[in-house]
Parts: C-alpha cells; sequence; structure tokens
C-alpha cells in the first residue's frame, strides 16, 4: 500500500471535513465525528483529521495510479469547497 499525507491550514478544518465527509458519502462509505473522518474512495480509503488551525488528510491506495487519483479527489473537492482559502497550494508527502 502507499501513503500520502497533507496539511491544508485553515481555521475552518472541521467545517470543510464535514462538507467532504457528506458530499462523498453520497458514493462512498463515511464515517466522521467532530475531529476525525474516514472515506472509502475508490483508489483507497482517505482518513481526515481536523484542529483548530488545519486539516490533515491521509490518502493510500495499492499503487501509484490510485495514489495520484486520490490526491487528486481530495484536492478538487477541497478546492471548491474552500476557494475562498486558495487550497491549490497542498503539498502531499509520501
Amino acid at each position: 500500500m502507499l501513503t500520502a499525507t497533507c496539511r491544508f491550514e485553515t481555521p475552518n478544518g472541521a467545517k470543510y471535513m464535514h462538507q467532504l465527509c457528506k458530499h462523498f458519502a453520497h458514493k462512498v462509505t463515511v464515517e466522521f465525528d467532530d475531529t476525525t473522518a474516514r472515506a472509502d474512495l475508490p483508489p483507497g480509503p482517505a482518513h481526515m483529521r481536523s484542529d483548530s488551525s488545519g486539516l490533515d488528510v491521509e490518502v493510500t491506495a495499492q499503487d501509484d495510479v490510485g495514489l495520484t487519483r486520490a490526491k487528486f479527489i481530495i484536492e478538487d473537492h477541497l478546492m471548491r469547497f474552500a476557494f475562498r482559502e486558495d487550497p491549490k497550494g497542498l503539498t502531499w508527502s509520501t
């Protein structure tokens, strides 16, 4: 399994995590509470954790193609939900 992580610095981490989860729940299994979440994305699970200063995301996939797809899914949706905060600067670590 391959894993990538990123952090989006924002005071609205919990808000965006909940938006992502509610959106993803229309198509995949999602579990979340006030500070943590898991979404079973097609390439592999995404784990999220929010705190007062940001949102941490970890995506997992079987291969590079899946990992690239999982990162794209998170970035694409986060950019739409947090467009006022310019999240396109996400830096992924593998």
